[in-house]
Formats: structure tokens, C-alpha cells, sequence
């Protein structure tokens, strides 16, 4: 018997293997798409529900002439915007939540963008990539369109608006979300660490707001608009006037950041940064002794961030409260539209300050998820294995975990308390600082019940500790302002813990309410604790 040999084939040999350009990009969408996709829903019906209900809203004469008459009254402006075009359902629409989903789009772009290249590469998962036929700089552009993506103007078209604004606003909303994702992408390329990245472009936010704010809120100060994206979006005036040269200005500070953020990444070498890390310093021990002291280490930094930016809004609250309450106590018919959308006592400060102490448990709900988020990135990153293979329980690892940053959202809303406080007092006006303080502890309940969702998901599904964390907090604030626009069923309302949030300090705080809710809390959180003792740590 004999072996033959198979001949070789005539042509070529031709592999069905997708190029590297776009299986690098379908690697940057599959890691942004859950996150888009939320984002993008958010914004979209957000945007669509008050739109549609605009008819509703202006049905009647005083409430018409009580918003126009906003526009004359800094201390809105400067919170909210100038209202121009709110005799068009797209330019109420843009006043009611255009900032708000501005604000939502640009830490989204900041996140993700900061998540999918430096934490990537910091992970060592970009070192395949690089390895590839693609250059540093064609795979960062590849992560970074994706990005861009915005879904607004399609549903302000189908909500009957206007098309020239619809597509101004949508225009300018997806450039300030790309010009986000360009300042990410250049800190990524300037400091050698995700956290740094992250902070210094959060930082670019909040300035850029606060220059709207102020250019809003002073006409001598004007001029500052051109210097923020917010303010450049703002000088479009969507619906009213139709601007293109601002979203021109954004569009080319786009273009320069991104050329600097490409010209950066050509300049250094993998898992590095153009400012070194730093070397040759001593050694710093301190909180090093035990678990607990070693999350206090962890959470020192990101509280002191997260502490400037709510300690700021809520001071420049304070410091409007006197303005706005007096607003709304000589237009009537804008305080009595406020108080069938559910926010009563607005002719009052407490009343005021006891809305706005509500929205608190957003933000530090997010903060309380991102600690849990890092956690568990800190364990799949496999940052934990020392940690744990030391003579100490899976139990006590999380647990001072827990512990740290529920003490830690303790310290946020104390703070929000008294930065309100001392706004309201260097204006003149009268809010006990016990007032102050009973109403933005109120908020804890719903902060802890966000924690305890965190936690269950840390124990349960790791992957999803961070949209599961989000649901108390900020879905339940979407599940209420919808509910009540819509004048959905009681118990849709009563789904959302916010409808069981008392109004304090206007009133007493809803001891059984607060109960139930930790109740719920601490149950998730044992849940979540015994699974996480239970399963194997990520890899």
C-alpha cells in the first residue's frame, strides 16, 4: 500500500477572518453597547415625554406667561438655563431636560471612553491588539467612534417638533458627548492610570458647566458660553434661533482634542502616560494595618472629588434659594403648576431645599455603585488574590468594603447639608442648619437600598453591579417624574422609593417608610454578602 499525497490547491489559500480594523471596532461597540444603549433611552424618553406632554403644560394662559416670565430671573438661569423658545414643544423641551441629558451624555463619554482604553490597556488586554498589523493610534481612533453615538433627534422629529431645531439640538447634543469622549481619550494618553484620567476629564465637566452656569446667570459674564461646550450648545438656540457657527466652534475643539489625543498616543509606550508615575518617593504606609483602614485608603480620594462637585451644587443652591423662592411666590400659577407636577412648598426655602435634598440620592447613590463597581473591577483585575489569600474571610473582604462606603455616602449627604446651609446663610436667608441636615440624611434610605443592590449584584451577577446598583437610585427617579407625567396608576408611582420620601425639612420624616426601604436594603446586601462567600473570585 502505498501513501499518496494530496496536491496542494492551485490558488491561494483564503481564510474567512474579518480584517483587524473592524474587528477592532466591534470589540470597542460590544464593550460600550449595554451602556449606549441605557444612555441612549434615557435621552430619547426623556426627551419624547416632555415633548408630548407640552400641550398639556401650556393649556393654561398663567402658566404660559409664568414661564416666559422665568427668563427674567438669574437664579433660574443660572440652575437651569436660559428658557428661550417655550412657545415651541422642541424649545420647552430643550429647557426642561437639555441640560440634564447633556450633563448624563458627557459622563457617559467619560466613563466608557476612559473604561475601553486606559483601563483596557492598564488590564494588559491591549497588548494583543497592539500586537496586530493596526498602529497605537488607528486602534484608539477605532475605540473612539463608537463612542460618539447619540439617539435624540430622530424622537424629537416623531414627536412632532420641529425639523430644523430637532436636528440643530441633536447635532450639538452628539458633538458635546464627542467632544467628552476626545478630552477622555487625551487624559488616557497624559496619566499613566484610569482614576487619574477619569477625574481630570470630570473635572473639564464640571468648569464647562459651571461656565454656562455663570454665563448664564450674569450678562456681564456672557462671553463665557464660548468657552464651554454646555455654553456653546446653549448659544445655538435650538428652535428659537438656529445657530450653526457655535456647533461649529464645538465641532473644531473637537477635531483639536482628538488630533492632540492621537499625536499623544504616538509619543508613549504601552501602559504608560506622558506624565510619568511617580518614582522614588517614599513609602507611604499609612491605613495599610488592616481591611478597614485599607478601603478608608481607597475611598479617600474619589469622596474628596465626589465631595467638591455635590458641596458645590448644593452651595450654589443655597445661594439661590432666596432668589427663586421669592420668584415663586409672586407668580402663583407657577407655583400651583409646581405643585400638581408634586413639588409642594416651593414658595418656601424648606420647601425648596426639601426638593431639591430629594435628587441628592442620585448622585450619591452613584457614588456607592461606583465603589462597588471598583471592587469588583479591583477583583477581576486580580488585584484581590493577595488580599485574599490571607488568613481573612471572603465576609470581613467585603464587608469593610461595605462599611467604608456606606460611611462614606454618610459623609457626601452631610456635606450637601452643609454647603446648603451656608448658602442659604451668607444670602440672608432662614434655614436652621439641623433642617438642613434632617433633610438630605432623609435621602440615606435610598441611598443604602442602591448599596444593597450593589452588593447583591457584586454576589450575584458581577457583571452587572454597576446597572443594578443604578435602579434604586436613578431608576426609580425616571420610573416617578414618568409615572406622574403620564399620570400612571398609584401603584406604578409607589414602585419608585422617592414616592415614599418625605419632604423634609418641610415635614417630618416617614419613619415607616424609611424602615421598609432598609429593610429591603439590608436583605439585598445579606443576599449579596452570602453569594460573594460562596462563588469563586473573577479572573
Amino acid at each position: 500500500m502505498s501513501i499518496g499525497i494530496r496536491p496542494a490547491p492551485a490558488g491561494p489559500v483564503t481564510m474567512s477572518h474579518p480584517a483587524p480594523g473592524r474587528a477592532v471596532t466591534w470589540l470597542a461597540v460590544r464593550q460600550i453597547r449595554r451602556g449606549a444603549l441605557i444612555v441612549a433611552g434615557l435621552a430619547a424618553g426623556m426627551t419624547a415625554l416632555v415633548a408630548a406632554t407640552y400641550a398639556q403644560v401650556m393649556a393654561d394662559p398663567a402658566a404660559a406667561g409664568g414661564l416666559q416670565a422665568l427668563a427674567g430671573n438669574p437664579a433660574i438661569r443660572t440652575l437651569f438655563g436660559a428658557p428661550i423658545g417655550l412657545d415651541t414643544a422642541g424649545g420647552f423641551a430643550v429647557w426642561r431636560v437639555g441640560t440634564v441629558i447633556a450633563v448624563l451624555l458627557g459622563a457617559w463619554a467619560i466613563l466608557a471612553t476612559t473604561r475601553i482604553t486606559r483601563g483596557e490597556e492598564d488590564a494588559g488586554r491591549w497588548d494583543l491588539l497592539l500586537s496586530s498589523r493596526l498602529p497605537a493610534t488607528a486602534v484608539l481612533l477605532r475605540h473612539l467612534v463608537p463612542a460618539t453615538a447619540a439617539a435624540i433627534t430622530a424622537v424629537l422629529l416623531l414627536s412632532g417638533t420641529e425639523p430644523a431645531g430637532a436636528v440643530l439640538y441633536g447635532a450639538g447634543t452628539g458633538l458635546l458627548g464627542a467632544f467628552f469622549v476626545a478630552v477622555a481619550a487625551l487624559a488616557a494618553q497624559v496619566f499613566p492610570a484610569r482614576s487619574a484620567a477619569t477625574g481630570t476629564a470630570v473635572a473639564v465637566l464640571g468648569v464647562g458647566l459651571l461656565a454656562r452656569m455663570i454665563g448664564d446667570g450674569a450678562t456681564a459674564l456672557g462671553w463665557l458660553h464660548w468657552l464651554s461646550p454646555f455654553g456653546l450648545l446653549s448659544l445655538s438656540g435650538p428652535y428659537v434661533h438656529n445657530r450653526v457657527l457655535p456647533l461649529l466652534v464645538l465641532a473644531a475643539a473637537t477635531a483639536l482634542v482628538t488630533v492632540l489625543t492621537l499625536a499623544a498616543a504616538r509619543r508613549r509606550d504601552v501602559r504608560d502616560g506622558l506624565t510619568p508615575a511617580a518614582g522614588g518617593r517614599r513609602p507611604r504606609t499609612l491605613l495599610l494595618a488592616g481591611m478597614a483602614p485599607f478601603a478608608v485608603r481607597r475611598v479617600l480620594r474619589p469622596l474628596t472629588g465626589w465631595m467638591v462637585g455635590i458641596g458645590a451644587y448644593y452651595l450654589l443652591i443655597g445661594l439661590t434659594a432666596v432668589s427663586v423662592t421669592d420668584f415663586l411666590r409672586d407668580n402663583p400659577a407657577m407655583a400651583g403648576e409646581a405643585s400638581q407636577a408634586g413639588f409642594e412648598g416651593l414658595g418656601s426655602i424648606a420647601g425648596f431645599a426639601a426638593t431639591l435634598f430629594a435628587i441628592l440620592a442620585m448622585p450619591v447613590g452613584g457614588f456607592v455603585t461606583a465603589r462597588m463597581t471598583a471592587f469588583v473591577a479591583a477583583e477581576s483585575d486580580r488585584r484581590l488574590i493577595l488580599l485574599a489569600s490571607q488568613p481573612i474571610t471572603r465576609i470581613r473582604l467585603i464587608g469593610a468594603e461595605i462599611t467604608v462606603t456606606a460611611a462614606a455616602a454618610v459623609v457626601l449627604v452631610t456635606g450637601a447639608g452643609l454647603a446648603t446651609w451656608l448658602g442659604v446663610t451668607a444670602i440672608g436667608g432662614e434655614l436652621a442648619l439641623f433642617d438642613a441636615l434632617r433633610g438630605t440624611w432623609n435621602v440615606l434610605p435610598i441611598v443604602a437600598l442602591s448599596l444593597g443592590a450593589a452588593v447583591f449584584a457584586a454576589g450575584w451577577a458581577p457583571r452587572w453591579t454597576g446597572p443594578l446598583g443604578g435602579v434604586p437610585a436613578v431608576g426609580g427617579f425616571l420610573l416617578l417624574v414618568i409615572a406622574e407625567s403620564v399620570a400612571a396608576p398609584d401603584w406604578i408611582r409607589d414602585i419608585s422609593p422617592f414616592a415614599h420620601l418625605a419632604p423634609v425639612p418641610l415635614a417630618p420624616a416617614s419613619m415607616t417608610a424609611s424602615s421598609v426601604v432598609l429593610a429591603i436594603a439590608t436583605l439585598l446586601t445579606v443576599l449579596g454578602v452570602a453569594a460573594y462567600r460562596r462563588r469563586d473570585l473573577l479572573s
